[in-house]
């Protein structure tokens, strides 16, 4: 896997344990009419869903292989 690859994948982790601090900190600080926690918990789901799908097709394009101890 290229550096780049690695760098994009934490930076997107990155991005999401970001929103969920921010979204806890809403939740804890906000008023219940703030839409804040909302918007936390979708930019947090968007970038899951845009890691995970990015991650599958890099695995079926060939370009990263999953790690399997069991192969020989």
């Amino acid at each position: 896997m290229t550096l780049a690859i690695k760098a994009v994948v934490v930076l997107a982790l990155l991005g999401i344990l970001a929103s969920l601090a921010s979204g806890a900190v809403y939740l804890i600080r906000d008023e219940s009419s703030s839409r804040r926690v909302v918007r936390a918990l979708t930019v947090r789901i968007t970038l899951s869903v845009l890691l995970f799908l990015g991650l599958v097709a890099l695995v079926l394009t060939g370009v990263i292989e999953p790690n399997n101890p069991y192969r020989h």
